[in-house]
């Protein structure tokens, strides 16, 4: 695959998905820690079905010293329609905590200190990075689908495939590559299923 095949298939991957509005999971939040833990929450759970738990959440404990000390009754009560929804549970109080006692409430901007906090991810810190402005790829379920479909990587490993989408793509695409082809996926999910996705594009 070369680069320049590549960045025309972006750029009309951009264009299908943005026929339909959504909003993501990781858009929109008034605060940078609700951001975190709502990327945090949508791991394998629709955005669509993440935003409105994460909306509830934040309803119902406004701050991160609420969060901190929550039951994890109420929280798990909230945020059951998320998947693996008990673990999730464990990781926004922990987070939360780890926030407060380390950062002062506003979490670091560096993959190397986000990684090491409660449920956050390569993918999640990635996502969180570019959602404000730094160059960086998410690698999730779509993300990783549409890239093989595509052949810009052989891999399945999400940490391989984000090195051949590093080594692939300029720096100018990057932080775009996962809200692009999230867009995309859940517009027409179908249609990659059946293997018809180079038709599209």
């Amino acid at each position: 695959m070369n680069q320049t095949t590549a960045i025309r298939q972006l750029k009309e991957l951009g264009r299908l998905g943005s026929v339909k509005k959504m909003r993501l999971a990781a858009e929109g939040w008034r605060e940078e820690w609700q951001t975190l833990i709502a990327i945090l929450m949508s791991a394998r759970t629709r955005d669509e079905v993440t935003v409105i738990v994460a909306e509830n959440l934040f309803v119902e404990f406004p701050t991160l010293v609420e969060l901190s000390k929550a039951n994890p009754k109420d929280i798990a009560r909230i945020i059951g329609p998320v998947n693996f929804f008990q673990n999730k549970t464990k990781y926004v109080i922990s987070l939360a905590g780890e926030l407060l006692k380390q950062y002062a409430g506003k979490p670091p901007h560096e993959l190397e200190k986000l990684i090491l906090l409660s449920g956050v991810g390569r993918k999640t810190a990635n996502v969180f990075l570019a959602e404000y402005g730094a160059d960086a790829i998410g690698v999730d379920t779509h993300v990783s689908y549409i890239s093989q479909k595509l052949g810009w990587t052989k891999h399945t490993d999400p940490d391989k495939i984000e090195q051949d989408l590093l080594a692939l793509f300029p720096r100018t695409c990057w932080r775009k590559l996962n809200s692009t082809l999230v867009r995309f996926g859940k517009t027409y999910q179908s249609r990659i299923e059946k293997d018809t996705l180079l038709d599209l594009i």
